[in-house]
């Protein structure tokens, strides 16, 4: 199997992790030392050689950070994760609500007196360090750039991988290497710059049409690049994870020894572009005033898919779709406390296995029954493996890595009878997904804009969700990707080729958690009778082709649009989907898209 459900990081592992480094830092004259869940290449995911958080705290969620001090341990976490830290984290360390509570204020009332905080420049971006700055000015605290003191201490820390790197072919990416390059270096010259640092390997992955494996669940390989307002590009891979490729890169991609990179950056010529948010500060340094802060140059164009990419995350979602209702038909045939949670995650990558295309799963599945669906990025293991019962929901997250897309779909299945307050919250999040999935909207409006359109009919009861309503999807590369996302805090223009995720939720600790989510793709919308002709409008094209739980819906809730709607999309759930699944599977979707 792709995911395992071994436990990876206890609680009481860390408390003497956490005192052997506070020894460490003593001995440099250290007060603190921040210790983020990241790598030198600024992307969301990290190898194993990089679980630094993880292996001292416990905490294993996607987004976070501790500052170690003396007298006390911070772990930063947002909404998303203030159920999961409580299980994860010994006494010796503080979960920090993020960003209510912001670094520097808690620095601050830390340290009183002032102190130094240390940080591996390699693993934070300039943007996060000057604002942790601007919030200490005039505490009495001062940072300093040293080497990372977690790797003092981690005594068996995994090597870097060095996983093989492989040709993304033309029928998927849609476009030429060549000519990516070529229009990106037309940019870098009408902006006046010469070159362009790019540490994503995302956005390295897409730019040079190659994959990889360096990262779990993530098809993308680690390296670094220079792109020159030529359109060549100097990369620097380990040359063992580049065997065969030499011709697909052609003359204008030179492969350079990663140890060379630093030496490389420190000599360029001219403006050189970097990303704030998204390079290390080492990087910046290496380059003083020839520095020019500036969007990272693959960001949006990677955001912007093209035909090749639609279609082929299309056909995806249709193959994966088939998969899931081939696992909702046979969870609805299991009686209430013969399942438990990993059994459902291991038929579903089963099934999902059926298809030659898949590559791994796009994350660890998320199958959370009862208190469980409550804990928004729950993942199973062997000990809190629970028993699927009467009365429960299960939240069941998942997603597929195939050749020709990404998938990312989440369903809320109803186990038995259960509670009529966890119906009308699941109806008002199925509303809520209605709503942003029927939407039009201005050109140039940002995620910021339009989010609360997937949260109103939560709000009018109340109630609400810590996460966003959606993110970014690549095209078969990382199932979370920016600049992107339905979030009241981004800023980015929606465009047309934009995939992004829908998925509004409601939890209740320890009781239920809700999460409905299929992924859209942007695209212009057709003018409408007595529209305005001067106003150019998006809307979205659904992705997404599995069932909701109809026995979850309170159809009195749903108004006359909304029934039409869910029943629109059903019918064409039971079109594309019902020719690809076996007869059993058929009758049981025939019967799960019955119009309410």
């Amino acid at each position: 199997m792709f995911q395992s459900f071994k436990v990876t990081a206890r609680p009481e592992q860390g408390p003497p992790r956490l005192a052997a480094l506070r020894e460490v830092l003593a001995a440099e004259g250290l007060d603190g030392f921040l210790v983020p869940r990241a790598d030198a290449h600024q992307g969301e995911y990290v190898s194993a050689h990089d679980e630094r958080l993880a292996w001292l705290t416990g905490f294993t969620g996607s987004a976070g950070f501790c500052a170690v001090l003396t007298g006390s341990a911070g772990v930063f976490i947002d909404g998303r994760y203030r159920t999961q830290v409580k299980s994860q984290v010994a006494a010796e360390f503080t979960p920090v609500p993020w960003p209510e509570v912001t670094l520097g204020t808690w620095l601050a009332e830390q340290l009183p007196d002032g102190g130094t905080v240390g940080f591996d420049p390699w693993l934070h971006t300039p943007g996060q360090i000057e604002t942790l700055e601007r919030a200490l000015k005039g505490s009495g605290i001062d940072t300093r750039a040293c080497e990372n003191m977690v790797d003092r201490v981690w005594d068996d820390q995994p090597a870097p991988p060095r996983a093989p790197v492989r040709v993304h072919p033309m029928e998927f990416a849609g476009e030429s290497h060549a000519d990516k390059r070529a229009r990106l270096a037309d940019d870098l010259r009408d902006a006046g710059h010469r070159s362009a640092v790019i540490t994503l390997p995302d956005s390295l992955c897409w730019l040079l049409n190659i994959r990889g494996s360096d990262i779990p669940r993530n098809p993308i390989a680690q390296g670094f690049a220079v792109l020159h307002d030529n359109g060549h590009v100097a990369l620097f891979m380990a040359a063992e994870k580049l065997d065969g490729l030499m011709e697909h890169f052609g003359p204008e991609v030179s492969v350079q020894d990663p140890d060379d990179f630093e030496s490389f950056v420190a000599g360029l010529d001219g403006l050189v572009r970097l990303d704030k948010s998204t390079v290390p500060v080492a990087v910046s340094e290496l380059l003083g005033d020839r520095v020019v802060w500036g969007d990272e140059p693959c960001a949006l164009p990677k955001a912007r898919k093209n035909e090749a990419e639609i279609a082929g995350a299309a056909a995806a979602h249709l193959r994966d779709g088939a998969a899931v209702v081939e696992l909702l038909a046979w969870l609805d045939a299991q009686p209430a406390g013969s399942l438990s949670e990993t059994q459902v995650v291991s038929r579903l990558e089963a099934l999902r296995r059926n298809d030659n295309a898949l590559q791994d799963i796009s994350f660890e599945t998320i199958a959370g029954t009862g208190p469980h669906g409550a804990i928004m990025h729950y993942r199973v293991t062997e000990e809190t493996d629970a028993t699927l019962e009467d009365g429960h929901l299960l939240v069941l997250d998942s997603g597929g890595q195939y050749l020709d897309g990404t998938t990312d779909i989440t369903r809320t299945i109803a186990i038995g009878e259960v509670p009529e307050e966890a119906r009308e919250a699941f109806t008002r999040v199925l509303q809520g997904m209605i709503a942003m999935s029927r939407l039009r909207w201005p050109q140039g409006l940002a995620g910021r804009d339009i989010e609360a359109i997937g949260r109103m009919p939560l709000w009018l009861a109340g109630q609400d969700f810590d996460h966003g309503l959606g993110h970014g999807v690549g095209a078969y590369l990382s199932v979370h990707e920016g600049p992107q996302r339905l979030s009241r805090i981004n800023h980015v223009p929606i465009e047309a080729g934009m995939i992004l995720s829908n998925e509004p939720g409601y939890y209740r600790e320890g009781a239920f958690g809700i999460r409905i989510e299929n992924l859209i793709v942007a695209r212009d919308a057709p003018d409408l009778p007595g529209g305005d002709d001067h106003r150019n409008m998006l809307d979205w094209r659904t992705l997404t082709w599995v069932p909701v739980d109809r026995r979850l819906v309170v159809r009195e809730m749903l108004s006359t649009e909304e029934r039409d709607w869910l029943n629109t999309y059903h019918a064409a759930v039971a079109e594309k989907i019902g020719p690809r699944v076996s007869p059993d599977a058929k009758t049981w979707l025939d019967a799960a898209t019955a119009p309410l």
